[in-house]
Formats: C-alpha cells, sequence, structure tokens
C-alpha cells in the first residue's frame, strides 16, 4: 500500500540478519564463540561465518559478485522486484549484514517516492496491513527489535520518518521479524503487501 499511495523512484535496503539465516549451525557457532570469549576469554572460532561472529557485525552474506555485491544482496533486489512487479528500470539497492543475534532479521528501508510521504497516512496504511504490526513511539523507545520480534508471527514496522535524503519525497522505516517463523519468502510478500 505505501508504493500504491505515494509512488515509488528508488528503494534502498540495509539487511541486518541474524545467524539464524546460516540454520543451525549458524546459531551453534555464535552461542559457542559468545561462551569462549566471555566465560574462557578465547577468541572465538569461525568455521559457518567467514569470521567470528560474536561482539562483531560482518557486511558479508554469500559470495561476492562481480559488480562487488554479495548474492544475497542481489537476491534481496531480485525478489524485491519480483514480488512487487517492479520493472528492471527502478533502481532498488541493497546492503546485507550478519549480525551477532539468534534469531530475527531486520532492514532499514528507504524509499524515494513520486508523491510527497504524509506521515500520518503512511502509519495508517502500516497499522492496517496484515501480518504487520506498527511499534513506532520513540519517545517511549518503542520500536522493532529482532529482541521483541523474535517468536511473533507478525512482522515489526516502526521508526517512520520523512527522508533527509528524499525530504518530502522520501519515507524511511526499520522492519523486524522472525524468519524462522515466518520464512524469508513470506517476510518478502508481507513486506510487498505493505509497499503496494
Amino acid at each position: 500500500p505505501l508504493a500504491k499511495e505515494f509512488g515509488l523512484k528508488r528503494l534502498l535496503v540495509s539487511t541486518y540478519q541474524a545467524a539464524s539465516g546460516a540454520g543451525q549451525p549458524g546459531m551453534d557457532e555464535l552461542l559457542q564463540g559468545t561462551k569462549d570469549q566471555l566465560l574462557d576469554g578465547k577468541v572465538p572460532q569461525n568455521q559457518v561465518f567467514v569470521h567470528p561472529l560474536p561482539f562483531n557485525v560482518i557486511p558479508h552474506i554469500d559470495k561476492f559478485q562481480p559488480n562487488g555485491y554479495t548474492k544475497e544482496e542481489m537476491k534481496v533486489t531480485w525478489e524485491t522486484r519480483k514480488i512487487c512487479g517492479l520493472p528492471d528500470s527502478l533502481p532498488i539497492s541493497c546492503s546485507a549484514v550478519r549480525i551477532p543475534t539468534l534469531r530475527a532479521h531486520s532492514e532499514v528501508i528507504v524509499m524515494e517516492t513520486e508523491q510527497p510521504v504524509d506521515l500520518a497516512k503512511a502509519r495508517a496504511i502500516l497499522e492496517q496491513a496484515p501480518g504487520v504490526q506498527l511499534v513506532d513511539d520513540p519517545s517511549t523507545n518503542l520500536y522493532p527489535m529482532p529482541l521483541t520480534a523474535t517468536g511473533q508471527y507478525d512482522i515489526q514496522a516502526g521508526r517512520l520518518r520523512q527522508s533527509l535524503a528524499f525530504g518530502e519525497y522520501g519515507l524511511e522505516f526499520f522492519v523486524s521479524g522472525d524468519q524462522l517463523l515466518r520464512g524469508a519468502a513470506l517476510n518478502a510478500v508481507m513486506i510487498a503487501e505493505a509497499m503496494h
């Protein structure tokens, strides 16, 4: 509904993906490495991830492609384009980062729109979107987080604000969802439905 309401000229996405994105071995490596470092003072070992994940973020998920993006970053752009029915001419860019949480992937989504964005309308659209829970009250420190999204079927959306980069023709927000409950494909569909 957001893209339908305001139009879409450009989409920038940064994903923050939990260890569970690499399956149970990824979660085990994060837990063991955290214990090793905290309890024994050992440097965490890595076999699943390209670098130790505890107390770290890794801007590298999957293999690097000739264009400098990773395969995961390209998958996000391809899937978003396909699910949302967006033309190849619409610019979409993604950065994907592995973070040291067990579950729930998160994204910062920045939309450049064709029409000026009315934040109250954008909030109302997300409040009505099926499978989306609006968690957006920064004055009380209420916003989506992997900690609160874990174990929830709905995707949490919040931190809605006018984009400083695109002014009144831009919207930025943050989403977090438990991909073990929803699955990556269903998460993408729900986000796409919230955009159309």
